[in-house]
C-alpha cells in the first residue's frame, strides 16, 4: 500500500505553485485537487472538491488548492498581536 503523507502533499503543493500561472489561465478562479502531481478535477468551491475527489479517492489520499490568480490562493498571513503593560 503507498501511503501518502507529508512528502508526497508537499510534491503535490510544489507541483500546485509550479504551474499556478497555467491553471489559473486555463480554470480562472477555481479549486484544485492534486494527487501525485496529477490534477484530479477542477471545482467552483473547496467543499464540493472534497466531496467529490473522495468519492473517488480516500480522505487524506489528495490536495484541494485554491487558485485565484494572485499568491493569496496559497499563502497564509499569520499574526499575533500581544498587548504588555507596565504599571
Amino acid at each position: 500500500m503507498n501511503a501518502y503523507g507529508e512528502n508526497e502533499r508537499q510534491t503535490d503543493f510544489d507541483f500546485f505553485i509550479a504551474h499556478y500561472s497555467e491553471f489559473y489561465e486555463k480554470y480562472g478562479h477555481k479549486f484544485i485537487a492534486i494527487q501525485n502531481q496529477t490534477v484530479l478535477g477542477v471545482f467552483d468551491d473547496e467543499i464540493n472538491a472534497i466531496q467529490e475527489t473522495s468519492q473517488k479517492y480516500p480522505l487524506g489520499s489528495f490536495i484541494v488548492q485554491e487558485c485565484n490568480g494572485d499568491e493569496s490562493g496559497y499563502t497564509n498571513y499569520i499574526s499575533s498581536w500581544q498587548l504588555v503593560s507596565i504599571i
